[in-house]
């Protein structure tokens, strides 16, 4: 039996990236898929290809970053679908503007706080009312390897990475009686195809991952474990994929 069969999820950043793999498998594993980006065009591509194979999906457009947008896009979900599951928020990500603190550009420091933290935070708490009216459900937040262990040149991205994890573990704590369960990828590298265009392969990144820099895929298919039943008493967990980067 699919793993997700009869589930929906509802993946932020669903039109390229993690986000774009992520709804593949989750569709593929029987899951009907919410598929909401910013870009709406991306979130339609990659709903095009989930209808290619047989799933079942939609398109929603939304800044996670603002509220009303988010309100939206939860209200669509339940729309299409009826229920939400699973939330899967992988919206969010750095930029070259970002550095230390002594000279990171401050506008680029709220606009990442304000997608990478804030995003989450607004997903969340549109989505748990809907999961607690139909008995619970699972959110899987992105993080970084950056909020686990110290890393340099990038204060932005990591403060605001930092405050999903620690928003994680208290809502795992707060919601477990209501059957939703919160947890968090904090992936290395992951060669998406924005970031494939700048790591070559002479990079010490591909010595340090032990096991090599992290695909979409990879991350996708541990959000599908914490997605399914099979994870049902795992919550506040802090999972690491980085190839083993953070032993090296």
């Amino acid at each position: 039996m699919p793993r997700l069969d009869t589930k929906t999820a509802l993946i932020t950043g669903g039109g390229n990236g993690i986000g774009r793999a992520a709804s593949l498998l989750f569709a593929e594993e029987g899951a009907a898929v919410a598929v909401a980006d910013f870009n709406v065009e991306a979130a339609n591509g990659t709903v095009d290809l989930i209808k290619q194979v047989g799933g079942t999906a939609t398109a929603l457009a939304c800044d996670v970053s603002d509220e009303a947008s988010v309100a939206k896009m939860v209200a669509g979900t339940l729309g299409a679908f009826g229920s939400l599951d699973v939330l899967f928020n992988c919206a969010g990500g750095g930029s070259t503007k970002d550095g230390p603190v002594t000279d990171l550009d401050l506008d680029e420091f709220w606009r990442t706080i304000r997608v990478d933290l804030f995003g989450t935070l607004l997903c969340c708490r549109h989505a748990i009312p809907a999961m607690v009216r139909t008995g619970g459900g699972s959110i899987i937040n992105i993080a970084s390897l950056r909020a686990v262990i110290g890393t340099e040149g990038a204060d932005a991205y990591t403060a605001s990475k930092g405050g999903v994890l620690a928003l994680t573990r208290a809502m795992a704590m707060q919601w477990a009686e209501h059957k939703v369960r919160v947890n968090v990828l904090a992936p290395g590298v992951v060669l998406t195809e924005r970031v494939a265009a700048f790591i070559k392969e002479d990079n010490p990144i591909y010595q340090k991952s032990l096991l090599g820099p992290c695909e979409p895929h990879d991350v996708a298919e541990l959000a599908l474990y914490l997605a399914s039943d099979a994870s049902r008493r795992v919550t506040g967990a802090v999972m690491r994929l980085d190839g083993g980067a953070s032993v090296y």
